[in-house]
């Protein structure tokens, strides 16, 4: 979601220091699975906000580098796939918020579409929406890739 190690890693410790604040409200009887997912994302959606209004004024800082770890030797290749998967990313961070949580949730974190669904307040027909038109805006962008 973040397109960054780092910044998930922050989202995540910022989420669950936020349950642990609320944790007197939360309900026993239902799972946390699902709650502390929806917490994250909302964490999630937290940043990328920040980081668009501060591309608007100016303030902006430069997303981690992602690197591929590879067994091959053969240096040419390392930085083919470096680049190839920087581009990726690129462009999964372009998607609108909507499509990149639903693809997120169920093509990177093997979720089902009903939990996709549930976790996201929408319907499975809008999940699977959602991850057609981000499957086809990623094959439109990477048409050379």
């Amino acid at each position: 979601m973040l397109g960054g190690t780092h910044q998930a890693e922050d989202a995540v410790q910022e989420a669950l220091a936020s349950v642990w604040l609320a944790r007197h409200r939360l309900d026993p009887d239902r799972p946390i699975g699902p709650y502390l997912t929806t917490v994250v994302l909302n964490k999630c959606r937290d940043q990328l906000r920040k980081r668009k209004a501060a591309r608007l004024f100016g303030l902006d800082t430069p997303t981690e580098t992602l690197f591929v770890a590879d067994e091959s030797p053969d240096p040419e290749e390392v930085a083919a796939q470096r680049d190839e998967l920087r581009r990726l990313t690129t462009e999964i961070e372009r998607l609108p918020i909507r499509l990149r949580e639903a693809l997120v949730l169920v093509i990177m974190d093997d979720r089902t579409q009903a939990e996709a669904a549930a976790l996201l307040g929408v319907s499975e027909k809008t999940v699977e929406t959602r991850i057609y038109r981000a499957r086809k805006r990623l094959r439109e962008r990477l048409k050379d890739f």
